[in-house]
């Protein structure tokens, strides 16, 4: 796979973030990073995307997933890219 899987809406620093790409890393799951504004107001991009301006947030173009909550995404992708996954 040349273009990356994944998009992965985040914040630096951020535990919660750096929790999805731990797991994303771990899966081998490729994807790209999106930093977005510290400044919770100013996140249009991720609320165009998933609705919310949470972060983490990833969107999967292979299964049409959107997602944020970093649990949720981390149940997710261990669900449909790790061993429960096809």
């Amino acid at each position: 796979m040349t273009e990356p899987q994944i998009t992965l809406y985040r914040l630096q620093a951020c535990p919660y973030c750096e929790r999805v790409a731990r797991t994303l890393n771990e899966l081998g799951v490729s994807y790209r990073s999106r930093y977005v504004e510290p400044m919770h107001s100013e996140r249009n991009v991720v609320k165009r995307v998933s609705g919310a301006r949470s972060v983490p947030a990833i969107v999967d173009p292979e299964t049409g997933v959107t997602m944020s909550e970093s649990a949720n995404i981390v149940e997710y992708l261990e669900g449909t890219y790790g061993d429960g996954g096809a």
